[in-house]
């Protein structure tokens, strides 16, 4: 297996076709490209549920941790078109941590987790000897809502126009500045180190995912949180998980200078890189409009980048006239520009 997320081929051939015993109230269980599980319930509702890593990157800092850990999964939840309401944390700390260093740790969980309307239900907390991964346990949220009105990634529609949110790349620049900040500062200038920094802390993407949803005017069809694999892999994964094709405008997909300065330094292409705070929103055509100014009015960026089409149409990438198949990369390349920087000794 490479870095980063399994590659959809291991996913199928390992993971999808075992996945114990088959229940009929699972509505939505493992699958390419969506963010959530459901299962419905009585009474009309569902539960919906995402999980993800909690992370402990010592380049970062505690409170920084926390943010991504408790926010990554947040974003997921969001993409249902509502907000989580419990959470369950597993945490397998470092022998290094001090009981200081977990109070504060624990601090933030409580707090980042109490600002989302989210409430911790249990979980198992621990130490393990010689644990010096970045990766300190794994956390899962939960949500109940109406099962009629729970979105999912793959129910995008043909004809639907795509939507980014904010820009390319966020969290990936955000990071790779604040874990080499003396390399950033010196190759590109303290204002665009200090501009990258200010963006980590715009990876949430909550807010969106819910003013998309909250009346009939804007309502999306479908929305998928921006991680690994970046805007276009999103984007990607929404069409395969929908059953759709897909053509993107390849001028349209927006990043700003400080974004690609970053990514050119390390030796990135924006539109592929882990971007935790940009949604993919499939809207009406009729609806995209409104749904724009509806966000611009909350200091929201908000791009139309191309349209969901029929599936025999495939994959596309449109750029300077050409129609090219548009690339996706099971393995995201930041992993490799941090391994690297690292390697060259980038402090």
């Amino acid at each position: 297996m490479d870095l980063g997320k399994i590659n959809n081929d291991d996913f199928e051939g390992i993971i999808l076709q075992r996945c114990g015993k088959k229940r009929s109230e699972v509505h939505c269980g493992p699958a390419f490209g969506v963010d959530v599980s459901v299962i419905n319930l009585p009474g009309g509702l569902a539960l919906a549920m995402t999980s993800d890593p909690l992370s402990l990157i010592p380049s970062l800092g505690l409170q920084e941790s926390v943010w991504l850990s408790v926010h990554l999964m947040a974003n997921d939840m969001g993409t249902t078109g509502f907000a989580p309401m419990y959470a369950q944390m597993v945490l397998n700390l470092p022998d290094y941590l001090t009981r200081q260093d977990f109070d504060t740790y624990w601090g933030f969980v409580h707090q980042y987790c109490a600002d989302v309307g989210v409430a911790i239900t249990g979980g198992h907390t621990g130490k393990v000897t010689g644990q010096n991964s970045t990766i300190a346990g794994g956390g899962t949220m939960l949500l109940t809502a109406p099962a009629q009105n729970i979105l999912l990634s793959k129910y995008a529609q043909p004809e639907d126009l795509i939507i980014v949110t904010k820009q390319c790349a966020i969290s990936s620049s955000a990071i790779l500045a604040m874990s080499f900040p003396e390399a950033v500062i010196n190759k590109l200038g303290k204002e665009i180190y200090e501009d990258a920094c200010r963006l980590f802390y715009k990876t949430s993407s909550l807010t969106e995912a819910l003013l998309a949803t909250e009346d009939e005017e804007t309502m999306v069809s479908a929305m998928h949180d921006v991680t690994e694999g970046g805007v276009l892999g999103a984007v990607y994964e929404m069409a395969v998980a929908s059953g759709n094709g897909v053509i993107i405008e390849n001028t349209a997909i927006p990043f700003g200078d400080t974004v690609r300065q970053v990514c050119n330094l390390f030796e990135l292409d924006p539109r592929f890189c882990v971007g935790a705070g940009s949604t993919i929103m499939a809207v009406d055509k009729l609806k995209a409009k409104p749904l724009i100014e509806k966000l611009q009015k909350h200091n929201i960026q908000a791009t139309i980048i191309g349209k969901f089409t029929s599936k025999e149409k495939g994959y596309k990438l449109l750029d300077q006239d050409q129609i090219l198949n548009l690339p996706y990369f099971a393995t995201d390349p930041y992993w490799g520009a941090f391994f690297t920087a690292l390697n060259k000794g980038w402090k």
